[in-house]
């Protein structure tokens, strides 16, 4: 498709973008929260809550390496819990900010106090040592046991007290709900562990990049190759321990991403600039690609009244990150796990085409995005924007040019904040 026809249909919607985030936000939440702790009376039986199905863990990172560690399990006992879990199907179905708040807050998280360190020695599966490295028995152990499990697990989970009602939120992971002290917990049935995972927990010798690769290559989507790890599930025996949610998303994420980067190393280029957009959840993705050898970088452009926008008395602003055809050797601060989940989404694309290219991922936060949800909307929001057609352009400089007049920030703006659009710009205009 041509450029001029792509870009036709993106005007902005000037009134829609000042739209306050009082106008835009929903106050359905905080009724959801009073219907979820009438489903924990109920789901209540004595001091346990049973019958509970946990299709995901969270570790905590603060107090680190003293963290926070728990099941999260559905307090509605009637939900399908499969749908509970973060996973690109919460993007198929639709999911807007409000749905992911509402499964969220219906998600009773049971922590427990713990070091991640309390898995790091053992011998074979089944012990009890004491070390993260084979824990199979108490609460670290079932919560493994969940985590590498390729279904939800019922358990019977120990509670003291009544669960906090609130909701914790967090850049890069999905936000976590009520929250309550667990005694303890106890499988309720034998969870099936699919081959290749049994495969990494038994090669003690193999390092956690190599398990993380393995696993992508066997079909596993990072959503439950992250949940293995943050269990301390991956890696070698004395360096195994629990990764708190945070770092596991954007570990495997960075892990896999340089993976597949490594695969496209000695693959043509695209034959010309390419532009792709994707909006999702008050997020817009223009995705340029040029030809030329790997090059990436985001631009984040948050609107004032968007979430994480530091200074939004100054109106828009921008955060970047980059890397050349080598890679990274520091982790990106500017634009965190974002940076790591749309890099990701970019690769994948051109893995599946066998072709390399310099690309531009320019996100536009505006105030519809009011709470943040994770980096899975960034991930799937940049891998779905290769859905259809894109606009082919002749040059670099004409699609950047195409895609200015739909940008909230001036193309000047743009040159002092990106490295591509300065240092690009003239080089592949030749093409």
């Amino acid at each position: 498709m041509h450029l001029d026809e792509f870009i036709e249909g993106f005007e902005r919607d000037e009134a829609a973008e000042k739209r306050r985030l009082a106008a835009e936000k929903s106050y359905a939440i905080t009724d959801h929260l009073e219907d979820v702790e009438r489903q924990f009376e109920q789901a209540m039986q004595g001091d346990a809550l049973f019958g509970s199905t946990s299709p995901e863990i969270f570790v905590g990172r603060s107090g680190y390496p003293n963290v926070s560690t728990g099941l999260l399990s559905p307090v509605d006992r009637d939900a399908t819990a499969e749908t509970f879990a973060t996973s690109s199907d919460w993007y198929d179905a639709g999911l807007g900010i409000e749905d992911v708040l509402q499964r969220r807050t219906g998600m009773l998280n049971s922590t427990r106090p713990t070091s991640v360190d309390a898995v790091s020695t053992g011998r074979t599966r089944g012990s009890d040592t004491g070390g993260a490295y084979d824990v199979w028995n108490g609460f670290v152990g079932v919560q493994r046991e969940v985590a590498i499990a390729d279904h939800p697990v019922d358990v019977e989970v120990g509670l003291d007290g009544k669960p906090e009602l609130d909701l914790e939120f967090d850049d890069v992971g999905t936000p976590t709900g009520p929250r309550a002290h667990a005694t303890g917990a106890d499988l309720a049935e034998n969870p099936h562990v699919p081959k290749p995972v049994e495969k990494t927990l038994s090669d003690d010798d193999w390092r956690a990049e190599g398990a993380m690769t393995y696993l992508y290559r066997r079909g596993f989507d990072v959503y439950d190759i992250n949940t293995i790890l943050s269990a301390g599930a991956l890696g070698q025996a004395n360096e195994r321990s629990l990764v708190p949610t945070r770092w596991s998303i954007t570990a495997v994420d960075d892990t896999v991403g340089q993976y597949v980067r490594g695969t496209l190393r000695n693959s043509d280029t695209i034959d010309k600039p390419e532009l792709w957009y994707n909006e999702y959840m008050g997020n817009r993705y223009w995705v340029l690609l040029a030809p030329g050898r790997w090059e990436f970088e985001l631009v984040e452009m948050k609107a004032p009244q968007s979430v994480w926008n530091p200074r939004p008395e100054t109106g828009y602003y921008l955060a970047s990150a980059h890397e050349g055809y080598e890679g990274r050797t520091q982790y990106v601060e500017e634009t965190a796990g974002a940076y790591y989940a749309a890099r990701l989404g970019v690769l994948e694309h051109l893995a599946e085409r066998g072709r390399q290219a310099k690309c531009l991922v320019l996100r536009e936060i505006t105030d519809e995005y009011w709470a943040p949800v994770g980096v899975w909307q960034v991930r799937e929001g940049v891998r779905n924007a290769f859905d259809g057609e894109p606009g082919v352009g002749q040059t670099f400089r004409e699609t950047l040019s195409a895609v200015s007049d739909q940008l909230p920030v001036s193309v000047g703006a743009l040159r002092r904040k990106s490295e591509l659009v300065a240092g690009l710009q003239s080089q592949l205009s030749d093409f």
